[in-house]
C-alpha cells in the first residue's frame, strides 16, 4: 500500500514537472528566456498601450511577453489604456556599432554593438508613473573580413539576444510602478427636507 501511494505520488511530480518543462520550452521558442516568472513581473495595469509600430521587433516581443505571463491587455490607443509606455528614443532606429579594438597594421578586428532605449509611462490622467528610463545593452563582436556572411548572421543574432534581454528589463521595471489613482471627485450631497411624520390612523369604534 505505501509503495502503491510512493508510485502516484512520484507520477504526479513527474507530470507537474514534464508540464512546467513544456510552458518554459514554448515560451523560449518565440524567444524568450524566463526569468522572474514567479509573479514578479506582473504588471499593476489592467490594460496597456505600447507606443511602437507593429511591425517593431521590440513591441512584437514585448507584447508577447505581457500577454504570456499575466492578464493585463495591450490596447490599440492610449485613451483607452490604464498605463501608456511611451518610447522617446526606438532602440531600432538608434542602434550603434564602434570600433572596439585595432590589430597592429589599423585594421578592426572588433566592434561594439549598443541597443539603447528611452521610455517612460503615464496613466490615463496623464499622472508619470515611470519618469524618463534608459536602458543601454553591449555586446562585443570579432570582425573577420573574410566572413562577412556569418558576421552579418552573428551581428543580428547578439541584436536578438540584446532584445530579448531589454524585454526583461523593461518588464522589471515596470512591475515596480506603483500606480498612482487619480482623485475623485463626489457629487454634492443635495440636502434633505424632513418630512413630518405620518400619526396612523385610529379605525373607529362602532357603537
Amino acid at each position: 500500500m505505501t509503495t502503491s501511494s510512493s508510485v502516484s505520488l512520484l507520477g504526479g511530480r513527474a507530470w507537474r514537472a514534464m508540464l512546467a518543462l513544456g510552458l518554459t520550452v514554448l515560451l523560449s521558442a518565440c524567444g524568450f528566456h524566463l526569468r522572474g516568472t514567479n509573479g514578479s513581473f506582473m504588471l499593476p495595469f489592467a490594460t496597456m498601450h505600447i507606443s511602437l509600430p507593429d511591425s517593431s521587433p521590440l513591441a512584437i516581443d514585448l507584447k508577447r511577453y505581457i500577454r504570456a505571463v499575466g492578464s493585463t491587455e495591450i490596447v490599440d490607443t492610449k485613451d483607452a489604456a490604464d498605463a501608456d509606455f511611451e518610447v522617446i528614443s526606438d532602440p531600432e532606429k538608434n542602434r550603434t556599432k564602434t570600433i572596439l579594438t585595432l590589430n597592429s597594421t589599423g585594421q578592426v578586428t572588433q566592434y561594439l554593438l549598443a541597443y539603447t532605449i528611452i521610455f517612460r509611462v503615464t496613466d490615463r490622467a496623464g499622472n508619470q508613473l515611470l519618469g524618463p528610463t534608459t536602458i543601454t545593452l553591449n555586446r562585443p563582436i570579432n570582425f573577420n573580413s573574410a566572413q562577412l556572411l556569418a558576421q552579418e548572421t552573428e551581428e543580428a543574432g547578439l541584436y536578438r539576444d540584446m532584445r530579448n534581454d531589454m524585454v526583461q528589463q523593461i518588464m522589471r521595471r515596470l512591475a515596480a510602478i506603483k500606480p498612482v489613482l487619480p482623485a475623485m471627485s463626489v457629487a454634492p450631497v443635495t440636502p434633505v427636507t424632513p418630512v413630518a411624520p405620518v400619526t396612523p390612523a385610529v379605525p373607529a369604534v362602532q357603537k
